[in-house]
C-alpha cells in the first residue's frame, strides 16, 4: 500500500506531494535514531550490566523470584542482560512497534523467547491479572527512558505511572538514581547563541549601530535545552563562575513526581563576572551503595577523564538564564533547577526561594519572536562581526547614492546594512509571519520604521506595486532562509532571483554574485558510530538490528543528508578541499541540468567516513563568504564552526575551532551525492541522495571517483 505525503521543498519553496511507503514514518524514525550510537557505548552497556547483576542477586538473596519489567526495551538488549543474569522472566515493553518487532526477533535468536515477554504497548497502558499483559507486580524495574536532559522523554511520567501501577513497593531499580549537576559560566560565545548583540557599522557619516529591541534583550529566550558535545567546545571560551552543583537527585525504586518542582543551592561564586549560561549534565548510579557510576560529565568535572566514553545520544547541557546577571566573587546567591514533567531550567535568585516564595512555576517562553525565528546557530551566525564585516565591505564596492535595494533572506539585517551605507531606498520581503513582526520590532528600535519598506510576502509573488513601480537595481540575500537545513537548500535564492527578474533593471547587480559546492573526504574520529553496524552487543547477536537500520537507510528519503553540528565532532581530511559545482547567480536558473563530474585523490591513509559539503558564497570578485573549511593544515581540518549537516557512514580535547559559526551548514555523505539543479519555473527541485552509481571506489583505494549531476 503507498500514501501520499506532503514535503515542503526548501529550495523551491514549493510543497511536492510525494507517493511513499506505508511504513514511510516508520523507516525515518529508524533511519534518524541513535540505536546504533547506543549499542557501541560500552560504559552505558557495562555498567547496565553489572547493575542489573547486582538487582537480580539482591532479590534471589531475599528468596525471591525475580521478575523484571523492562520499560522502553528498544532491542531486548537489558532484558537479555537480566535473564543472563538469573532473572525469572522478562516483561519488556516497547510502544514502537517496528522497534518492538525487531526485539521479538532479536530475544528469539538469542534464545530467550521463553523468558522475555514484548509487550508493544506505551508503559501506561499494560494491562496487570490473569488476563493482563502482566499477571503480577515486577519487583525489579529496568529503564532507559533518558535523553541529554535526563527528562526530556518523559521518564517521570513513566515511572510515576510503573511504581503506582507495575512494580512492586520499594522494588529494585535500575538504574538506582540519577543526579543532574549544574555549573554557572560567563560565556560570550555561547550567550551570542541567545541574545542579539549591537551591531557597529562604519559609514562615511560615522560609525552607526544597529540595537536589538527592548523586548528582545528582555525575553526569556526559546524553552528548549541547547544539547551539545561540551567537550569540543574550548575553555577559552567561557569563564567559571561556581564549582560543579549537584542540583536534585530521583531516586527510581521509590515512588517518582512528575510534577513541577524547584531545588535550590546556595553557592560563592568563585570569580566575579557576568553570570550568562548554565552547564548541566546528570549521572546515573546503577546501584544503592553508588558504586556502579554512568557519568555524562565533561572531561574537566569526569572522575577519570582519561576513561571518557564518546557518545551521542546522551551529550550535556547548555541552558542560558532569562537575563545576564553580576556576580561576585565570594557573596553568596542561589542558583535554582526549575522543572515539570519534560523540561528543566534555570535562574538565578540573591535569597533563599524558600524564603521569598519567588519560583518560576512555568517553564521560559518566547515573547519576542526572535527565538522562534531564529536558531541557536542563527543568533551565532547574526552575532559574528567578522562575517558582518565581510557584507560590509561587499556593500561598500556595490551600492551607489540611488540603489534601490530589494532585500531576500528571512529574518536577515543585511536590509539595515544597505540603508545605513547609503542606499536611496531600501526594500526588504519576509515571507513569514513571524519574521515580519520581528523585523519591524527591530526596524523600530533603530528609527528605521519609515525608511525601510518591509513586505510580507512570498519574494516570487511580489508585484510591480509592492515596490513602488520602481526597478531594483541591486538584489541581497546572504542568503539564508529559515527551512534551509542543508548547504543547498540555499539555492532558493536562485529560484527567487529568477522569480524577481522582471522586477530587475538594466545593469542591476545581484550579491552574492556566485555561490560554489565544496566538498573534502574525512575520516571522523567518533561520529561514524552513529551509523556503524554493532554486530554482538555484550554476547548478544543483535545483527537483526543492524539489517533494520540498513533497510531504513537505504529508503530514498533516508538516503539524504541530514544536519550535524560537525564543529562538535573532530575529523581529519583524507583528501584536499575539491569544488564541485558552481551557480551563478547573475544568471536565471538555467533550462538544462547542471553537471559536473571528476575526481577526488585520497592523500593520506585512512577510513573514508564520509564526504563533507559547504557552500561558498562570492558576494563580489574580491569578496567570499566561506560557510565551511578555513583551512587544511596536513591531515587535520580547520574549519568554520556552527550547525552543519551531515550523514556519515559506518566504519576531550577541543580541536582548533574547527566549524564556522552557523550558515556554515555541512552536508557529509557517504561517498555519494547526486545534485539536481534544472528549471526556473520553481517546480522542480535540487536534491542529494546517496547513489553508488555517481560515487564509487576505483582499483586504486586511495582514488574516490564522483560525478555530481
Amino acid at each position: 500500500m503507498k500514501v501520499f505525503c506532503g514535503r515542503a521543498n526548501p529550495t523551491t519553496g514549493s510543497v511536492e506531494w510525494l507517493e511513499e511507503d506505508e511504513h514511510y514514518d516508520y523507516h525515518q524514525e529508524i533511519a534518524r535514531s541513535s540505536y546504533a550510537d547506543m549499542l557501541h557505548d560500552k560504559d552505558r552497556n557495562i555498567k547496565y550490566y553489572q547493575g542489573i547483576r547486582a538487582a537480580v542477586n539482591r532479590v534471589k538473596d531475599r528468596g525471591q523470584k525475580a521478575l523484571v519489567l523492562d520499560i522502553g526495551t528498544g532491542t531486548g538488549l537489558l532484558s537479555m542482560m537480566a535473564v543472563t543474569a538469573g532473572a525469572d522472566y522478562c516483561y519488556a515493553i516497547e510502544v514502537f512497534k517496528p522497534m518492538a518487532d525487531a526485539a521479538v526477533k532479536i530475544v528469539e535468536k538469542n534464545g530467550f523467547s521463553d523468558k522475555i515477554k514484548i509487550i508493544n504497548k506505551h508503559s501506561t497502558e499494560v494491562t496487570m491479572g490473569p488476563d493482563g499483559d502482566m499477571p503480577c507486580r515486577a519487583n525489579i524495574l529496568i529503564t532507559e527512558l533518558f535523553d541529554t536532559e535526563l527528562i526530556g522523554e518523559g521518564a517521570l511520567p513513566s515511572y510515576e505511572h510503573a511504581h503506582r501501577h507495575l512494580v512492586q513497593e520499594n522494588c529494585e531499580a535500575v538504574p538506582h538514581r540519577a543526579t543532574v549537576y549544574a555549573q554557572l559560566v560567563e560565556s560570550r560565545r555561547m550567550w551570542s547563541w541567545n541574545k542579539l548583540f549591537p551591531i557597529p557599522v562604519h559609514t562615511s557619516c560615522g560609525e552607526q549601530v544597529i540595537v536589538p529591541p527592548l523586548e528582545l534583550e528582555r525575553c526569556p529566550g526559546a524553552p528548549s535545552v541547547y544539547d551539545i558535545q561540551l567537550n569540543q567546545v574550548s575553555s577559552a571560551d567561557f569563564t567559571v563562575l561556581s564549582d560543579v552543583l549537584p542540583m536534585f537527585s530521583v531516586d527510581f525504586s521509590k515512588q517518582v513526581s512528575s510534577s513541577a518542582a524547584c531545588h535550590s543551592r546556595q553557592f560563592e561564586p568563585v570569580a566575579s563576572g557576568r553570570a550568562q549560561v548554565v552547564l548541566s549534565w546528570w549521572d546515573i548510579e546503577m546501584d544503592p551503595e553508588g558504586k556502579i557510576k554512568c557519568s555524562m560529565a565533561p572531561f574537566w568535572a569526569h572522575s577519570d577523564p582519561e576513561e571518557l566514553q564518546w557518545r551521542d545520544h546522551w551529550m550535556q547541557c547548555v541552558y542560558f538564564l532569562p537575563q545576564e546577571e553580576p556576580v561576585v566573587q565570594g557573596s553568596s546567591i542561589y542558583l535554582v533547577a526549575h522543572h515539570d514533567d519534560y523540561c528543566v531550567w534555570y535562574s538565578l535568585q540573591r535569597t533563599s526561594p524558600e524564603k521569598d516564595r519567588r519560583v518560576y512555576p512555568a517553564r521560559p517562553v518566547c515573547d519576542c519572536q526572535a527565538h522562534l525565528l531564529w536558531n541557536r546557530p542563527r543568533f551565532g551566525e547574526i552575532n559574528d562581526q567578522d562575517r558582518t564585516d565581510q557584507y560590509i565591505q561587499a556593500l561598500r564596492t556595490v551600492l551607489k547614492p540611488d540603489s534601490v535595494c530589494l532585500c531576500v533572506s528571512d529574518g536577515s539585517l543585511l536590509s539595515l546594512l544597505a540603508h545605513h551605507l547609503g542606499a536611496e531606498q531600501v526594500f526588504t520581503v519576509e515571507s513569514s509571519a513571524a519574521s515580519y513582526r520581528l523585523m519591524k520590532k527591530i526596524f523600530k528600535a533603530n528609527h528605521l520604521e519609515d525608511k525601510i519598506n518591509i513586505i510580507e510576502k512570498r519574494p516570487e509573488l511580489l508585484t510591480s506595486a509592492d515596490l513602488e513601480g520602481k526597478k531594483i537595481s541591486l538584489l541581497l540575500g546572504e542568503p539564508f532562509f529559515t527551512t534551509s537545513l542543508l548547504p543547498w537548500h540555499n539555492l532558493y535564492f536562485w529560484y527567487v532571483r529568477t522569480a524577481v527578474d522582471q522586477h530587475l533593471g538594466p545593469g542591476a547587480v545581484v550579491m552574492p554574485q556566485t555561490a560554489s559546492l565544496h566538498a573534502v573526504v574525512v575520516e571522523f574520529r567518533d561520529l561514524w558510530r552513529i551509523r556503524s553496524p554493532c554486530g554482538d552487543c555484550e554476547g548478544f547477536d543483535v545483527h537483526i538490528m543492524d539489517d533494520m537500520i540498513k533497510r531504513a537507510l537505504d529508503f530514498r528519503e533516508s538516503k539524504e543528508a541530514e544536519p550535524h553540528p560537525l564543529w562538535e565532532y573532530p575529523c581529519r581530511c583524507l583528501s584536499e578541499p575539491q569544488q564541485i559545482l558552481t551557480f551563478d547567480f547573475r544568471q536565471p536558473v538555467p533550462p538544462h541540468l547542471i553537471h559536473a563530474e571528476g575526481s577526488i585523490e585520497l592523500r593520506r591513509p585512512g577510513r573514508s567516513h564520509g564526504a563533507v559539503l559547504w557552500m561558498e558564497y562570492h558576494l563580489t570578485p574580491d569578496n567570499t563568504v566561506n560557510t565551511g573549511l578555513l583551512k587544511s593544515v596536513e591531515d587535520k581540518v580547520v574549519l568554520c564552526t556552527g550547525t552543519v549537516a551531515g550523514t556519515p557512514t559506518a566504519s576531550r580535547q577541543c580541536t582548533s575551532s574547527p566549524w564556522r559559526t552557523p550558515e556554515r551548514r555541512w552536508a557529509a555523505l557517504r561517498l555519494s551525492v547526486t545534485l539536481w539543479i534544472s528549471t526556473p519555473t520553481l517546480e522542480t527541485s535540487p536534491w542529494i541522495s546517496h547513489s553508488q552509481t555517481p560515487w564509487t571506489m576505483g582499483s586504486d583505494p586511495h582514488l574516490l571517483r564522483n560525478k555530481v549531476a
